[in-house]
């Protein structure tokens, strides 16, 4: 189509045992915002790694502005104007915004100096709303300033076509609202952008055009207006989704988790925790809600035993556990979905079946003395396998090459076969599809109605809202409020976010 900016022609792209891009067909418009969706391992970032250079096709053809080319590495993608901003970012933290932004970058202004160049990134990002310290080191950046440097890194090698790859899974809502609107202001400069998600509501919300891909081939292509959630879900999935979960009335017993008047530091040696105090009850779904970086972290990892206690005490069944060593943790019953699902939750380099063991291979059935069981270890995991429907060729695969979702599938399927009493979920749900959200969200609850206590850590609002019958803010390490989500509006827990301190939910009990 003759205003077509990108045509992608029969794109194929074969790994190992897997067809990743079967003759898919992909094209983008000038000034669109244009969304990929797809479950994970789909074929969306896959394709776009195809279009960035990353990847070279093994059939297909590309063409920009009506004229084929030749992308062979990411330095042919900058000539013809294409960037991409992945979402692990890269770069490097000891170094300055704009050491990052000229890095590798050869043009002839880069012998201007310091100053010069600085200004040139204040005007990019003055130009689509992008504040930014071009002096400030990246590791002194939240996660929202790194992913504008990266965007700004893109711009100022000339990039008109970008492609995020899931931007917003890192982020806060009011993150999101900024990268919105910077969006829309790049189109309407005239850029191309496509938009890799598998959120329903963000591509309702800012995209312009749709395109589905379902197994490594595309779906269909739609515009946005014309469309729905629904419809997009069946697309993806291939069946009719339901937006619902089966959450009983919750059975509270006793106290499972007690932190009192906790303490920690932060990675940077600086206070972390102050004086943290709330309590989990078995039966229950304790969420804990915050902008990214205000404790969060620190908090779940003191539970878990991987980080010191700088005062204050964690009861876990009434055992004083503070600053305990992980292995003493785990026997006393307590399960750690991490954040970090590959360099904390799984040993990549080793198999599905030794991962699913991680907790309990030292105890019989799995052990004798100094030998493992491999035949009890094998079906073990054959049964996890198929139980929580982790996708993988084999049970000797490393976990390293499997896809997200099922990661965490597997995360989910070795903390949860270990019965549970408390249960530390951190992000559980960060970069997953529709179908493996709905599933996770699901295992929780079924661990809830087991009589497990859950605490229950993300930045998803609406997540928080619809799982936990309690709900607390955390602000700079400071516990601002503990809420009935279901009694309380959004916007009083934003301002709790933001720092404002109210009652809480025991204290207005006790009042009525």
């Amino acid at each position: 189509m003759e205003n077509d900016v990108v045509r992608m022609v029969g794109i194929v792209k074969r790994f190992p045992g897997v067809l990743a891009n079967d003759r898919v067909d992909f094209e983008v418009k000038r000034g669109e915002i244009h969304a990929l969706l797809g479950e994970n391992g789909a074929g969306k970032t896959t394709l776009m790694c195809v279009l960035a250079g990353i990847y070279r096709p093994d059939a297909g053809a590309i063409y920009i502005n009506d004229r084929r080319v030749n992308i062979r590495n990411p330095r042919d993608a900058i000539k013809e104007e294409i960037g991409m901003v992945h979402q692990n970012f890269l770069l490097v933290t000891p170094y300055t915004v704009t050491e990052n932004i000229t890095l590798g970058f050869n043009r002839p202004k880069l012998f201007l100096g310091r100053k010069e160049l600085e200004q040139e990134i204040l005007q990019i990002g003055d130009k689509f709303g992008m504040k930014i310290d071009p002096q400030a080191k990246i590791w002194q950046l939240s996660v929202g300033e790194q992913q504008r440097v990266e965007i700004l890194k893109m711009l100022y090698r000339g990039a008109q076509i970008l492609v995020l790859d899931e931007p917003t899974a890192v982020l806060t809502p009011q993150e999101v609202n900024d990268l919105f609107l910077t969006l829309r202001k790049m189109a309407s400069a005239g850029h191309s952008i496509v938009f890799i998600s598998h959120k329903l509501d963000e591509v309702m919300k800012i995209s312009d055009r749709v395109t589905v891909l379902k197994k490594g081939r595309k779906e269909a292509t739609v515009n946005t207006k014309d469309t729905s959630p629904k419809e997009l879900a069946r697309l993806m999935v291939g069946k009719e989704v339901l937006f619902n979960l089966r959450k009983s009335e919750g059975k509270k017993g006793e106290v499972v988790l007690s932190v009192k008047e906790l303490q920690a530091l932060s990675d940077k040696s600086l206070p972390a925790l102050k004086k943290v105090t709330f309590s989990v009850h078995s039966g229950e779904i304790f969420g804990i809600a915050g902008v990214a970086g205000n404790g969060q972290k620190e908090l779940s990892e003191v539970i878990a035993g991987l980080r010191p206690a700088r005062g204050g005490k964690v009861l876990i069944c009434g055992k004083d556990l503070t600053s305990m060593p992980p292995l003493k943790i785990i026997e006393e019953g307590v399960a750690y979905i991490p954040e970090d699902r590959k360099g904390v939750g799984t040993v990549g380099n080793l198999s599905i079946a030794d991962n699913l063991i991680l907790k309990n291979y030292r105890h019989p059935p799995f052990s004798q003395g100094q030998f493992l069981n491999l035949r009890t270890i094998k079906n073990h995991a054959s049964s996890l396998v198929e139980k929580f429907q982790i996708i993988t060729p084999s049970l000797d695969t490393s976990a390293k090459l499997l896809s997200g979702g099922n990661l965490q599938r597997l995360i989910l399927a070795r903390e949860i076969s270990c019965s549970p009493k408390l249960m530390i979920a951190v992000h559980p749900t960060r970069g997953l599809d529709i179908s493996a959200t709905e599933a996770v969200h699901q295992m929780l609850l079924d661990q809830r109605e087991k009589g497990a206590a859950i605490l229950f850590i993300s930045e998803d609002l609406d997540e928080l809202t619809t799982l936990s019958d309690r709900l607390a803010v955390i602000y700079e390490g400071e516990i601002m409020g503990i809420v009935n989500p279901a009694l309380v509006a959004l916007e009083e827990i934003g301002l709790m976010m933001a720092g404002k301190r109210i009652e809480t939910l025991e204290k207005r009990e006790v009042k009525a």
